[in-house]
């Protein structure tokens, strides 16, 4: 069965930083494209970053060179570096690849 499970979300203060990880397991290949999205409350989740299998990545503007999305495929493993994170940073994290998706991991930015 095709599962992911994100870690290393937390609490911290506004100007630090976290690096999250997406945990792939159960599909027969690692040719997905590997997906972050967060869900602030009361708000839609919000499309983040993507990469390839080979590497190519995608950001949506807003992160404006802040977050850094990457892979190892031998570890079947994305992970998203978050710089610099401020109060609006605040949401649950996902990662999703094909129709799957992670149960989500909190951020919160707080002093």
């Amino acid at each position: 069965q095709e599962q992911l499970v994100e870690s290393g979300g937390g609490l911290v203060q506004p100007g630090g930083s976290l690096t999250l990880s997406c945990l792939a397991s159960g599909f027969v290949d690692n040719t997905y494209v590997m997906r972050w999205y967060r869900q602030a409350p009361g708000k839609l989740r919000q499309f983040i970053a993507s990469i390839t299998s080979d590497g190519k990545t995608l950001y949506l503007d807003f992160i404006q060179g802040r977050f850094t999305i990457s892979r190892d495929n031998a570890k079947n493993t994305a992970y998203l570096q978050m710089n610099t994170l401020a109060e609006e940073d605040t949401a649950i994290y996902y990662c999703n690849a094909r129709r799957v998706w992670g149960r989500g991991t909190q951020v919160t930015v707080s002093s």
